[in-house]
């Protein structure tokens, strides 16, 4: 046991002072800052938008059915108009006036223009919007519909109804939707809307920061591993500490280094947000941390535990079979492929947490911890699902745990050529456990 804890402190103490690990860190504390930061500085280049005139001009030629003063009088009447609206005389000449708008477009005195056409065959004309680029087009498109439609009204019901049944016919409906848990024998709780945007925040972060942070630290496990087997140090070590010891020391020694590096980015999360311009921005939109869910914590860091020691376990053991740093790459890639598979299944199915894939990824051990905080956070999950995937963890990390253990006391002795899988046999048989 002392040996144990001695594996344990000299593994973390050593990585985490190491350049690599502190420069890894820093460079993604700055990651995570600049995404903390993102909705400020997004918020910041969009500018003012109270400025008038604004910077979109819409040029529309003056006509009999009042729809340009409609247009003038809609966006008159609003604080912050996305666009203005320029009035032309009609010649009584449709292609002369056209003529001229196409002239004050060249010119970029306006944006764009409207042709007003079906002005007497009509209740209500038609429009074509010109322009000598598209780049915002949709965002006036969006404006002018809204204006156009306001104006409709306004000319269909004229007088008949009142400013106030006016602005109720006009309002929008509002709905807002709320996830509900239907099986009380379910994980989570109700979500508004507001509480389903954290929760995706926080189930994105967690699914990305186990990732990381345990490919990084399975990949350093590998890497000790062999480098001490490469420069024969191994064979000093295995004198006066166990194989056994020696593997889950530094398998224990990585976690608390991928739990520590979390620790930092947290910080670095709570820190940014703490800013008082982030904390404004994120009122504006809607976003409050402190109504995550505290059971998707607890769930995501029990399966960030358990889904590292498995992984952990088996880099351990194929870095044992390695002699040479050069070799590693190639021999831990099938581990990479099936973590990336994991990371992946759950990314890719972040807006549809319920599908067939996610349920069955849930409950294969290399995927579950992945899929099953997906499923947590945003999806609806049993309780019994979940600890059913808590027990096929523990008997995979046990079983990856055992063949990994006699793989690597018999692999960190063998040098030369990587061992075939019927030598590394034979020598496992001589090693009990």
């Amino acid at each position: 046991m002392n040996n144990l804890k001695t594996i344990v402190g000299f593994t973390f103490k050593n990585k985490v002072k190491t350049k690599s690990f502190i420069v890894t860190t820093i460079i993604l504390v700055l990651l995570v800052s600049a995404g903390v930061n993102s909705l400020y500085f997004i918020d910041m280049f969009k500018g003012d938008n109270s400025a008038s005139p604004t910077d979109i001009t819409i040029g529309v030629v003056q006509d009999q059915a009042g729809v340009t003063e409609g247009l003038e009088h809609y966006y008159a009447k609003q604080t912050k108009p996305y666009l203005a609206i320029k009035r032309y005389e009609s010649t009584g000449n449709a292609a002369d006036d056209e003529a001229k708008l196409k002239s004050d477009l060249a010119s970029k005195a306006i944006t764009a223009y409207l042709v007003i056409e079906n002005k007497e065959n009509a209740s209500f004309p038609s429009f074509v919007y010109k322009a000598g680029s598209i780049s915002m087009m949709s965002g006036i498109m969006n404006s002018l519909e809204s204006a156009l439609t306001t104006v409709k009204t306004e000319m269909i019901v004229k007088d008949t109804l009142t400013e106030e049944q006016k602005k109720a016919l006009l309002a929008p409906v509002a709905m807002n939707t709320e996830q509900i848990v239907v099986d009380s024998g379910s994980a989570g709780t109700n979500k508004t809307d507001d509480q389903r945007g954290v929760a995706f925040i926080a189930v994105y972060a967690l699914l990305f920061l186990s990732f990381m942070t345990a490919y990084m630290t399975g990949n350093m496990i590998a890497a000790e591993v062999t480098a001490e087997k490469s420069s024969r140090i191994m064979e000093i070590l295995i004198t006066s500490v166990s194989p056994l010891s020696q593997m889950f020391g530094k398998v224990i020694g990585m976690l608390l280094v991928g739990i520590s590096q979390i620790a930092v980015f947290i910080a670095a999360v709570v820190v940014n947000m703490s800013l008082p311009h982030n904390a404004a921005i994120f009122q504006q939109y809607n976003i409050d941390l402190t109504q995550i869910d505290p059971m998707l914590l607890v769930y995501g860091l029990l399966f960030y535990i358990l889904g590292y020691f498995l992984f952990a376990v088996l880099f351990a053991a194929v870095g044992s079979m390695v002699s040479r740093t050069e070799e590693l790459g190639q021999a831990v890639m099938p581990i990479t492929i099936i973590s990336l598979i994991a990371f992946y299944i759950s990314m890719f199915s972040i807006s549809s947490p319920d599908t067939m894939l996610v349920k069955v990824a849930s409950f294969v051990p290399f995927t579950s911890p992945t899929a099953m905080i997906l499923r947590v956070g945003l999806g609806q999950v049993a309780y019994w699902e979940i600890w059913l995937s808590i027990a096929i963890l523990l008997v995979s990390i046990f079983i990856c745990g055992w063949i990994s253990a006699k793989i690597y006391r018999t692999g960190v002795l063998m040098y030369g050529k990587r061992p075939s899988w019927k030598e590394l046999r034979k020598a496992m048989k001589a090693y009990k456990i």
